[in-house]
């Protein structure tokens, strides 16, 4: 039985309830684990966007551990959801925190997140927090980071006079190996620390050049082991391995755990979360002793990741079913699939979409150097929305250029292909993309408001509900995305839409291939060598097109959808635009 539009909404809806509820119970261990959201005023007079995860066991007259969470730049609290319900499972109360300019914590001005008063970016600011919790014991409170979130929490060990952190995990990033005076020193004193150091790390663990997967043979590793010797006069010292010596009367604890995984995979890894689960059990003992493979996790991920495909189920068929009502209901109408392309005009749009699909390449590094190294802007404040929209402006000009070029060899009527619109009917399908996308979001803020959950997938999606600081941001940069998402519904569409699946398959494959190009010549080259291009420069180059390839291709699969509906390419196209923007600025570092 073919269902309608209306019936698929019913079935979205169902699949995001699903998900919240799901994620919900996973992320609570089934009601075992307290979950708050909070916002709270810190010591440096900032405010800080937390999560607080308390365990049963955590009581005033039995104050548990505590591990304090964060992550890396351009992410938020939730990134480190992996961590943050299995350290909670084993008893340890956990506040994930989003880092200053990050997710819903307060925005400071560009240059000060890293400033002393600022207490390492609100991390040591959430561990003195942690610390006056009547059911904390004070004295095992751990901290661990991603990225600069790991850099977040060795600048907290650095600031921490008051010697309220016990212990130290840092995931893909270095400890400070040397001194003022450039000789090897031992960073955290009797403090327990270890390293998660991926072989494949697209920034950190390297030395004179090498590549990361050297890293656990390299002078740095073998000194952070040897707490913080010279290692020629040190052992050599292996990786998987706990390492106890007494410095300054009191056992401390030093491993590194070399996981042949990238910098990203680190917020997507079993293996990674045993090892953390195994070293501050270790370091801070944990109340509830599980085995460090009993994970529940990836349960909660997978709920997660529903919620996404019902987030963008409700998107195409709201948009549809909103076409029944007496307001929309003139934009109603039947995509005209063109006759099959054959001889010249086959080849022109192959020729086309190669084009298009290169210059993107050549698009993506030069907005990479205009809007990271040459383009600052107060206005703009965010550098990753900058650079993304800067490309996708370049490559729907482009777009729209070589559509014009086929449109003369082999010219269609825009009337009858609906890229030309009256007035009242543009008006409407503005109006419809702002309703479904409001719509979709008020999904996403409800999932928020019942569940303290969202919809993502590791890299590829976060669908999160936001503050509304964020509302300005994404009006300013928006039109960025609108360029290229409009121009590729109406390319694709309008003067590329050919009957059956293989039309649509074409459509999806070649906004794909740009950016999967980028990301198999960049990773097969680090995979075989231990180096990428420009080493490690375009680190964050690969790792920002991840949400890319699931984006596009699913934009166009929707666009086309809308259009075979409306004859109405930019229905589709204003829709994935605003919520493409949306997902970029509400996911990334303001300031």
């Amino acid at each position: 039985m073919k269902l309608n539009a209306k019936k698929w909404v019913v079935i979205a809806l169902i699949l995001c309830l699903v998900s919240s509820v799901g994620a919900s119970l996973f992320q609570t261990d089934f009601g075992k684990i307290d979950y708050h959201d909070m916002t709270f005023v810190t010591d440096s007079g900032h405010e800080l966007d937390a999560l607080l995860l308390i365990p049963q066991n955590a009581t005033a007259e039995n104050p548990a551990p505590a591990i304090v969470v964060s992550h890396g730049w351009y992410n938020n609290r939730e990134m480190q959801d992996l961590n943050y319900v299995e350290y909670a499972r084993r008893g340890f109360v956990v506040m994930a925190i989003s880092m200053y300019g990050h997710g819903d914590s307060e925005v400071l001005p560009d240059g000060d997140y890293w400033d002393d008063s600022n207490n390492a970016n609100g991390l040591y600011d959430a561990v003195k927090h942690v610390s006056r919790l009547p059911f904390v014991d004070a004295s095992r409170i751990g901290v661990t980071g991603h990225s600069n979130g790991a850099l977040a929490c060795r600048e907290a060990v650095l600031q921490d006079e008051e010697g309220l952190i016990a212990a130290a995990l840092l995931v893909s990033n270095d400890a400070v190996y040397h001194d003022e005076n450039g000789e090897f020193y031992n960073q955290f004193g009797s403090r327990d620390a270890a390293i998660i150091a991926c072989q494949y790390d697209e920034f950190f663990h390297r030395v004179d050049g090498k590549a990361p997967r050297e890293y656990i043979n390299q002078v740095t590793a073998q000194s952070f082991l040897n707490f913080g010797i010279d290692p020629a006069q040190g052992e050599v010292r292996a990786a998987e391995t706990f390492y106890e010596q007494e410095v300054g009367g009191e056992k401390a604890i030093r491993a590194i755990y070399n996981p042949a995984i990238t910098h990203p995979w680190a917020h997507f890894s079993a293996d990674c979360v045993a090892f953390g689960a195994e070293f501050f059990d270790k370091a801070l003992s944990a109340p509830n002793q599980l085995a460090h493979t009993d994970q529940i996790w990836q349960w909660k991920a997978a709920f997660n990741a529903l919620g996404i495909v019902g987030f963008f189920m409700f998107v195409l068929n709201a948009a549809i079913a909103l076409l029944d009502t007496a307001y929309f209901a003139e934009l109603k109408g039947e995509g005209k699939p063109l006759p099959k392309l054959e001889g010249k005009a086959k080849k022109r749009y192959i020729v086309t979409n190669v084009a298009s699909a290169l210059m993107s390449i050549v698009f993506y590094f030069l907005a990479f150097i205009v809007g990271m190294m040459i383009w600052t802007s107060d206005f703009w404040n965010q550098g990753p929305s900058r650079i993304i929209g800067l490309w996708s402006t370049l490559c729907g000009l482009f777009t729209l250029w070589m559509t014009h070029i086929c449109n003369k060899k082999n010219p269609v009527d825009k009337a009858e292909r609906g890229s030309r619109l009256p007035k009242n009917k543009l008006f409407k399908s503005i109006v419809l993309a702002l309703t479904v996308v409001c719509a979709a979001f008020a999904l996403v803020f409800l999932s928020d408001y019942l569940f303290l959950t969202d919809y993502r997938l590791w890299c590829f999606a976060t669908i999160r509900a936001f503050s509304a600081d964020l509302i300005p941001a994404v009006v300013k940069f928006v039109p960025f995305w609108l360029v290229y998402y409009i121009a590729m519904s109406v390319s694709g569409n309008c003067y590329g839409y050919t009957e059956g699946k293989l039309g649509i398959l074409k459509q999806m494959f070649f906004v794909f291939l740009g950016p999967q190009i980028m990301i198999m010549a960049q990773y097969s080259k680090f995979f075989i060598t231990g180096k990428m291009f420009l080493d490690p420069i375009t680190g964050i180059m690969g790792i920002w097109l991840f949400p890319i390839v699931l984006i596009l291709p699913l934009s166009a699969f929707i666009c086309h959808k809308i259009y075979k509906k409306t004859n109405n390419p930019y229905i589709g196209g204003i829709i994935m635009g605003i919520i493409a923007c949306i997902l970029t600025v509400t996911n990334t570092l303001t300031g």
